[in-house]
């Protein structure tokens, strides 16, 4: 699919929530409606106390500007609530938030650019971010991308809001490996010039829905290059609608790439047992280490003579996240349009299931890696 996305369109269609301000400053107030403006909320605006309690309490954000600061003496206490003004040296400032027991006070417009982030936050319900997974091959052909979406599946199908995002953009394309190429929604090209912030809920509702997921991956045109910027703003975009995000990355570092890594909560590498593989991992290894400080390794078997999972992680020095059997049939079920790990029996699938269960046991995060050993899964 052609054309362009922005941020602030996206933003806007995911607004779910309403701001109060608090001002009877016309110059405060047209700064404050032009940063609500900016990530994609539309504000209730008041010079006082709002008429009914309901209104004071239900506002996901309250931006009081220091001239109606007195106005909300006595007014019960809650959070949420920024004091916002223009003077650095106005010390009665301090004073005033202790008084109507403000989170935080912000001076504009230094604080423009955060504030912005914090109203996009509220407008959108912003709670627990995604546990994000990132699946790097060792070598070329490794079975890196085959074992994202099969993560992502095996999320999706517990009942976990899942977002699979395609990295690689030589890689051919995850919709074609989940069957679903012909599918309509927005890919890459479309968001290769957001900037800034992107609306969550207005991303997921924009992507293709393959196997009760969201997916966002290349289309069939020409090759496009994303902006680490339209990287970062994405992915975070992802994030923040919670859940599970699965990122399929290519095994060359590029800028784009190193925003993904600066983001994930875990990367997982895979190796088939073999030494060429085990060579090209080291180098995999170094450029990913650097960005990413929890990387654990995934043995593709069967092991070659000599070697097994555990001794092959200890080569690349990485923990051990599981190994991965040879799984019969598996090449001819993609062929026929299954998604990798939609055969719940078969090896990728159960490695898949045991790993959600051990890295979503607390809640959503993920258990430090145990030595060599890793998450045994």
């Amino acid at each position: 699919m052609t054309g362009s996305i922005t941020s602030e369109r996206l933003a806007a269609e995911g607004q779910q929530g309403r701001p109060l301000i608090v001002t009877e400053d016309e110059g405060l107030l047209d700064d404050l409606l032009r940063l609500c403006a900016a990530a994609g909320a539309e504000p209730e605006v008041t010079h006082g106390m709002p008429a009914t309690r309901a209104g004071w309490e239900s506002a996901p954000l309250v931006l009081v500007g220091d001239d109606a600061a007195h106005r909300l003496r006595g007014a019960a206490r809650r959070a949420g609530v920024l004091l916002v003004g223009r003077d650095l040296d106005d010390h009665d400032i301090w004073r005033q938030a202790v008084a109507i027991g403000a989170d935080q006070v912000l001076f504009l417009p230094d604080a423009e650019s955060w504030l912005v982030d914090r109203i996009a936050d509220a407008a959108e319900g912003v709670g627990r971010q995604a546990l994000t997974l990132g699946v790097v091959g060792g070598r070329g052909g490794a079975g890196a991308s085959t074992l994202a979406c099969a993560l992502a599946v095996t999320a999706a199908r517990a009942g976990r809001r899942t977002i699979l995002i395609d990295g690689d953009p030589l890689g051919g394309g995850l919709d074609v490996l989940l069957g679903g190429e012909g599918t309509g929604g927005l890919r890459w090209p479309a968001f290769a010039q957001s900037r800034g912030r992107v609306g969550s809920g207005a991303l997921e509702e924009a992507l293709p829905e393959l196997h009760s997921l969201r997916v966002l991956s290349w289309d069939r045109g020409d090759a496009v290059v994303i902006p680490p910027e339209a990287m970062r703003s994405v992915l975070a975009a992802a994030r923040r609608r919670g859940g599970v995000v699965v990122v399929d990355l290519p095994r060359r570092v590029d800028d784009a790439v190193a925003e993904a890594l600066a983001q994930l909560d875990l990367g997982l590498l895979v190796v088939p047992s073999e030494l060429r593989a085990i060579a090209a991992a080291h180098r995999v290894t170094a450029a990913v280490g650097m960005l990413l400080k929890d990387l654990r390794a995934v043995v593709r078997g069967p092991c070659a003579p000599g070697l097994d999972a555990e001794e092959i992680a200890r080569l690349l020095d990485l923990p051990l996240a599981g190994e991965l059997p040879p799984e019969d049939g598996l090449v001819g079920a993609l062929g026929s349009g299954a998604p990798p790990g939609s055969g719940v029996r078969g090896p990728l699938a159960r490695f898949c299931s045991e790993f959600w269960a051990q890295a979503l046991a607390d809640g959503g995060g993920i258990p430090p890696a145990d030595g060599q050993g890793g998450v045994a899964v």
